[in-house]
C-alpha cells in the first residue's frame, strides 16, 4: 500500500449548502467554520469534505463533453425504499435524470445542487 485514503472532497460553487443536501440524506453533522471548505462526518467518523471552486462547471450527465468528475452511490434496500428516498432526496433540491427500471436491483440517477451526479442504489447487497 501506498497511501490510505484519508476522504473524499467534493468541489462546487457553495459548500456549505452542498455539505447540508448530503447530511439530510446521511443524517451526517456539519462543519461551516471555515465556508470554503465544509466537513460532513458521520457518526462513526467517516468524513467527506466540500471545497468551495468559484469556477465550478458541473457536469451534464451522461454527455461525454461534460463528464461526471465522481459520483456517490448510496445504498437503500428495495424498490419501494428508493422511491420513497427519490421524493425526499427531490424535496432537498436533487434533479431527477434516469431510472434503471429494476423491479430487485437497480438505480436511480440524479444531480445534487451543484449539478454532481448521484445514485441512489436498491437491491445491491447480497
Amino acid at each position: 500500500m501506498i497511501a490510505k485514503l484519508m476522504y473524499p472532497v467534493v468541489d462546487c460553487p457553495d459548500p456549505a449548502a452542498l455539505a447540508g443536501f448530503y447530511a439530510r440524506i446521511l443524517d451526517w453533522e456539519v462543519d461551516a467554520s471555515d465556508p470554503s471548505w465544509v466537513w460532513l462526518t458521520s457518526p462513526a467518523g467517516e468524513r467527506i469534505a466540500f471545497q468551495e471552486a468559484k469556477d465550478h462547471r458541473p457536469p451534464r450527465w451522461p454527455d461525454p463533453a461534460f463528464p461526471q468528475q465522481f459520483h456517490l452511490d448510496f445504498e437503500v434496500a428495495t424498490r419501494e425504499d428508493v422511491e420513497r428516498a427519490r421524493g425526499e432526496v427531490a424535496a432537498l433540491g436533487a434533479e431527477f435524470l434516469h431510472d434503471s427500471g429494476g423491479e430487485e436491483k437497480g438505480w436511480l440517477v440524479f444531480n445534487d445542487p451543484a449539478g454532481h451526479p448521484f445514485c441512489l442504489c436498491y437491491g445491491q447487497s447480497s
